[in-house]
């Protein structure tokens, strides 16, 4: 089974339209759905209407909230910024196979590298396999 992490990006982006792509995710077989806490209030803080974050809301009932990590070991040879550790070591400590990420900016250089054992990549790779 696949235990796919969600940014905060892409829970936005799911919560965004209520017919986004990204809803797909939520009915895959063989695969949970994570996040955190601190995934979601990111993603909902960037709601602009209490439509967008009511559906944000449904979504979040439809995955497994895993305790956030803000501290603890980095993997050696990654860069990014102190906001998106929080989402690569949550990620690793709640023993997810992926991250997936629309963040190009600051997860781009690690699209489809695997760091402590989850492999980073866009929800659309993802949703292709």
């Amino acid at each position: 089974m696949k235990h796919a992490f969600l940014d905060a990006n892409v829970l936005f982006s799911a919560a965004w339209r209520a017919d986004a792509g990204l809803g797909r995710l939520w009915v895959l077989k063989n695969c949970e759905l994570l996040s955190s806490r601190y995934a979601c209030e990111e993603a909902r803080r960037n709601l602009s209407s209490s439509e967008q974050q009511q559906r944000l809301g449904q979504l979040v009932l439809g995955i497994r909230l895993v305790p956030d990590v803000t501290t603890g070991n980095r993997p050696t040879g990654i860069i990014l910024p102190e906001k998106d550790w929080p989402i690569l070591l949550s990620a690793i400590r709640a023993k997810a196979t992926h991250l997936l990420t629309g963040d190009r900016r600051h997860f781009g250089t690690l699209y489809g590298q695997t760091i402590g054992g989850v492999t980073v990549l866009r929800p659309a790779d993802f949703l292709a396999h």
